[in-house]
C-alpha cells in the first residue's frame, strides 16, 4: 500500500536524520522533495501546496530549533500532519441500531459487489453480527449471480427478487431481515455516473426506503485525481458517511487517500487490500502514516496474528522456542497458522523499517510455502519430533514422498537448526541483562 510514495519520503526522512541542525536552506531542500514525491503520488495540488506549507512553517518554529534533536522533531511534525490530512481518528462503521443497514455505492466497476462481501466478512468477525446481502443491482447482467456466489463461499444469506424495482427488494428485505433475526443489512446497488440525474435520483429514492446508518462510497483509487470530483458528486445527493477505497495493493499511486478527506470531509472508513474475501482493512490514519514515512505498523501487524493465534497457542509456542523443544510439528502447524494471516509479502511491508531492509519488494511464491509442508508431511512422527535422525537414506525417502529433491530437503533441515539455534542465541542474551 503506498509503496512509492513510501518509498520516496522514507529517502528524504533519511536526509532530514542527517542533518546536525536543520536551516531554512536544508528544510526548503527536503520539503521540495516531499513535494515532488506527493505529487507523482497524485496528491491533489493544493492538498499538496497546503501541507507542505505547514510542515514548513513548524519546521522553522522555536519548538524544532531549540530541540537537541531537530531532526526528529520535524519527522514527528511530517508525521502528525499526514495524519491530521488523512483524518486524525479511525472512522467506524456505525453500530447502534437492532438492526443497522449500511447502502454502498459507486461508479461501475469499482467493486461494490464484492466489496459488500468483504464488509459482510469483516462484520461478522469483528462485530460479531449476522449480516444479510441484499441485490439491488437489477441492471448489471449477472450481478445478482455474483454475489449469491460471494454468499455461498462466505456461508452468508443473499435476498433477491430479481430485477424487481430496487426500492421494492429493499423495502422486502429489510421486513425478511427482521422475521429471520438479521442485524446488519449490506445493499448492493448498481454501478451509476454521479452526472447522471435520473440515476441518482433512483439511489435518492432507495435511501429514502432504507434509512440507512451507512452510505459508503466504494471507489476505485486507480482513478486518481478525478476520484474527487466522483466523491463531491455523491456526496452533494447522498450525504455519505465514508468511502471505501478498492484496489489499494495495487500500482495505484494513492494520492485519493491522502486527498479525499481533507477536500470532501468524508471520512475513509476502509481499505481493500488484496483480492481475497479478507483483503478488506479498516482505515486508521496514524497506522497509515507509519508506513508511509516506513515507521511499520506493528499494531495492526498483531491484530492480524491475534485472529490466527489464541493466546494459549502463542504462549506454548514461546515456552517451546525459548526451551528448545521446538521441532518440525510445531513448525508446520504456526506454518499453517501464517498462512491464514493472508500473503507474506503484506505481513513484511509492516515490519518497522521494512523499506530500508528492502522488505517493501519482496515477493514470496506461495508454491515454496508448499513445498516446504510437502516434504514435513512426508516425514514420519518421529523425523519430525527429533530432525537429527534424518541420514542419507531417510532424506533420499522423504524428498520421493513429497516429489521434491534430497537437496531441497537439507536445505529445509539446515535452515531449521540455524532458526533453532538463533532462538537459542535470543535466549542467552536475555539472561545477560
Amino acid at each position: 500500500m503506498l509503496e512509492n510514495l513510501s518509498n520516496r519520503l522514507t529517502e528524504a526522512v533519511k536526509k532530514i536524520r542527517g542533518y546536525g541542525r536543520l536551516s531554512e536552506e536544508n528544510t526548503k531542500e527536503i520539503m521540495r522533495e516531499i513535494r515532488l514525491a506527493l505529487l507523482e503520488a497524485d496528491v491533489n495540488y493544493q492538498v499538496v501546496k497546503e501541507f507542505t506549507n505547514k510542515v514548513q512553517e513548524k519546521a522553522l518554529g522555536e519548538e524544532v530549533q531549540k530541540s537537541l534533536k531537530p531532526a526528529e522533531v520535524f519527522i514527528k511534525i511530517i508525521h502528525d500532519e499526514l495524519v491530521s490530512l488523512l483524518g486524525s481518528e479511525n472512522a467506524q462503521l456505525s453500530n447502534e441500531n437492532k438492526i443497522n443497514k449500511a447502502m454502498l455505492v459507486g461508479l461501475q466497476g469499482s467493486g461494490k459487489t464484492t466489496t459488500v462481501g468483504k464488509l459482510a466478512l469483516f462484520i461478522r468477525k469483528k462485530m460479531k453480527k449476522k449480516p444479510l446481502l441484499v441485490a439491488c443491482d437489477v441492471y448489471r447482467p449477472a450481478a445478482i449471480d455474483q454475489l449469491k456466489e460471494i454468499g455461498r463461499q462466505l456461508d452468508m444469506a443473499v435476498y433477491e427478487e430479481g430485477d424487481k424495482s430496487p426500492t421494492v427488494i429493499a423495502e422486502n428485505a429489510i421486513s425478511y431481515a427482521q422475521e429471520n433475526g438479521f442485524d446488519y443489512l449490506l445493499f448492493d446497488t448498481a454501478g451509476r455516473l454521479h452526472i447522471n440525474e435520473e440515476l441518482m435520483q433512483e439511489l435518492t429514492d432507495l435511501q429514502k426506503i432504507i434509512e440507512p446508518n451507512e452510505v459508503l462510497l466504494v471507489i476505485d483509487s486507480m482513478i486518481g485525481q478525478d476520484a474527487i470530483n466522483v466523491i463531491k458528486g455523491f456526496n452533494e445527493k447522498l450525504d455519505l458517511s465514508g468511502a471505501i477505497l478498492t484496489k489499494m495493493d495495487g500500482d495505484s499511486k494513492g494520492g485519493v487517500a491522502l486527498s479525499l478527506r481533507h477536500l470532501t470531509n468524508v471520512p475513509i472508513k476502509f481499505v481493500g487490500v488484496s483480492e481475497k474475501m479478507d483483503g478488506l482493512e479498516a482505515f486508521y490514519p496514524d497506522r497509515i502514516a507509519n508506513r508511509v514515512l516506513g515507521m511499520g505498523d506493528v499494531v495492526s501487524m498483531v491484530e492480524k496474528a491475534q485472529e490466527v493465534f489464541s493466546e494459549e497457542e502463542a504462549k506454548s509456542l514461546t515456552k517451546k522456542m525459548s526451551s528448545g523443544q521446538f521441532d518440525l510439528e510445531d513448525f508446520l502447524a504456526q506454518m499453517k497458522q501464517i498462512k491464514k494471516l493472508g500473503p507474506l509479502e503484506n505481513i513484511l511491508k509492516m515490519v518497522p523499517g521494512a523499506s530500508k531492509m528492502g522488505l517493501n519488494n519482496v515477493s514470496i511464491d506461495p508454491k515454496k510455502i508448499d513445498h516446504i509442508e510437502a516434504i514435513i508431511l512426508a516425514m514420519t512422527k518421529e523425523e519430525r519430533k527429533n530432525p537429527l535422525i534424518i541420514k542419507a537414506s531417510r532424506k533420499k525417502r522423504i524428498a520421493q514422498g513429497s516429489g521434491r529433491s534430497v537437496e531441497e530437503v537439507n536445505r529445509l533441515l539446515k535452515q531449521f537448526e540455524q532458526m533453532k539455534a538463533m532462538m537459542k542465541n535470543m535466549k542467552n542474551k536475555q539472561k545477560m541483562f
